[in-house]
């Protein structure tokens, strides 16, 4: 019941609205959707925590906005971990008005020297009494310069590498923090570099322990890994659903090009491989809603398989489509310059094969340790 409100609310206010043409248009959208969402309520399955209730929200805002899909995903970055290692006072301050969109957050990890090697992270936290003083670089920052706070990643161990790590909850304003500029996607999104200049947090902006920043991460990942598979199934499904009217509607050699067997052949391909993607993602968040305390393989071949998946079924639609499925007031060019992003972000799909892979390697190793092999 839920979902269907939420798709006849994506349906008739998200959908509609035409596509941002300049990353400064996106910036202004961003907060339009943020409030928009908000009121309706789609930021609310973060906050209960309900996993399938998360992925059934992404897969139905992307399917009508992508840039609806990555405003969802940042609140969900950005909330996840007050969530989960949050001080009562930090949940009331910054997750509550979040989760009513009336507050825009930011996820601040990645920088030049550290994607996927969390451990390379560069930007320092030094404590001097009642205050940390941050310096560093984050970029591919999404809402720089826009969000209200960030959750920053900062080294306050060094020598420890990934161990070192600790959050903050960084409000925008705060002196030392600067947004130094807008990184260009190739299709709109609020996404840039922000500097960190001797930026003074207090104490009790630090979430979760000293140096526990890492595990804050990860299991911030392995939630929100899994909702990315999600958004991709929700793009993927527009995707054929736009290739499936054509192909009806599209008359060529006499009858509708859907009666030809080479057409569907790839919307049955499609279909398959789309059901499957599903079944991996709603799978995940299945463990998750049961109890699960970590679903990091579950979550990454999730996130993997759906993602790579999408890209096909995607390029597949252009392909039906022909000539209008490269214009790009077309849905489905949207959606084929906005699905590569997601095989990359909160972890690339090499990187979910080798978490899955080190994985079965371990458990391997356990079980003959067991036997005394």
């Amino acid at each position: 019941m839920w979902g269907a409100e939420a798709a006849a609310f994506a349906a008739r206010i998200l959908a509609p609205r035409p596509e941002s043409q300049s990353d400064d248009d996106a910036r202004e959208e961003a907060r339009e959707l943020l409030t928009l969402m908000g009121d309706e309520g789609l930021f609310e399955p973060i906050g209960r925590r309900d996993l399938r209730e998360c992925c059934l929200a992404r897969e139905i805002v992307a399917a009508a906005s992508p840039l609806a899909d990555a405003v969802w995903a940042l609140q969900g970055l950005s909330i996840t971990p007050l969530l989960l290692a949050g001080t009562p006072d930090q949940r009331a301050r910054w997750v509550e008005p979040a989760l009513a969109g009336e507050l825009m957050g930011g996820f601040a990890i990645t920088e030049p020297e550290a994607g996927s090697d969390v451990g390379s992270i560069g930007t320092r936290a030094v404590r001097h009494g009642d205050e940390y003083v941050l310096d560093g670089h984050k970029w591919f920052i999404s809402n720089a310069g826009i969000a209200d706070f960030y959750v920053v990643f900062a080294s306050t161990d060094p020598e420890a590498k990934s161990r070192g790590l600790s959050a903050f909850v960084v409000p925008a304003g705060t002196e030392g923090l600067v947004f130094s500029g807008v990184q260009r996607l190739s299709a709109p999104h609020p996404l840039g570099e922000l500097r960190l200049d001797s930026c003074r947090v207090p104490i009790d902006h630090l979430v979760g322990s000293e140096n526990g920043g890492f595990k804050v991460a990860m299991a911030t990942l392995d939630q929100l890994r899994t909702t990315v598979g999600a958004a991709a199934c929700g793009m993927a499904e527009r995707a054929l659903r736009e290739a499936l009217e054509h192909a009806v509607s599209r008359v060529q050699f006499g009858q509708p090009i859907a009666d030809f067997q080479i057409i569907q052949d790839k919307l049955g391909r499609m279909a398959m491989d789309l059901t499957a993607a599903r079944m991996l993602v709603y799978r995940a968040a299945y463990e998750k809603d049961l109890g699960a305390d970590r679903i990091t393989t579950e979550a990454a071949m999730a996130k993997a398989f759906a993602t790579e998946t999408a890209q096909r079924i995607i390029d597949d639609a252009v392909q039906i489509l022909g000539g209008p499925g490269v214009m790009a007031d077309h849905p489905v060019d949207r959606l084929y310059r906005s699905i590569r992003a997601l095989r990359i972000y909160e972890g690339t799909t090499e990187i979910q094969h080798l978490i899955i892979g080190g994985r079965m390697v371990a458990d391997a190793r356990a079980a003959r340790a067991e036997q005394g092999a």
